[in-house]
């Protein structure tokens, strides 16, 4: 992957969008785009995707000033999202339930592979 290389993850999304992309991207695999987009474009993608992804999920992978060389972006329901971690960029899942606190003893009990 080059320097500028972009990857546009989208999941349940609006056809319509998928279409969009393709002005930009090629779709490698249903809904995994990748292009070269300049960060105008970018930028002005992102803004549409936000806007019309409804209950879908969209995930942007761009370039930029990192520790790692990239950033995230994401939109949409139940999404998973980018933190910072000690400047590293670190994906946090959904909780299964919003009302529901985080446990790591749960986690770890309900974790098959762990006896």
């Amino acid at each position: 992957m080059s320097a500028a290389t972009t990857v546009v993850v989208l999941v349940a999304a609006p056809s319509g969008l998928r279409g969009h992309l393709t002005r930009w991207f090629v779709e490698v695999a249903p809904g995994i785009f990748v292009g070269s987009p300049n960060v105008r474009i970018r930028d002005s993608l992102w803004r549409v995707l936000s806007d019309r992804i409804g209950d879908g999920q969209a995930v942007v992978i761009e370039p930029a000033r990192t520790e790692q060389n990239w950033t995230v972006r994401t939109a949409g329901q139940d999404r998973w999202t980018p933190i910072d971690f000690d400047g590293l960029t670190l994906m946090s899942r959904p909780r299964e339930s919003a009302a529901q606190p985080w446990n790591a003893a749960n986690q770890v009990k309900g974790n098959g592979m762990i006896t």
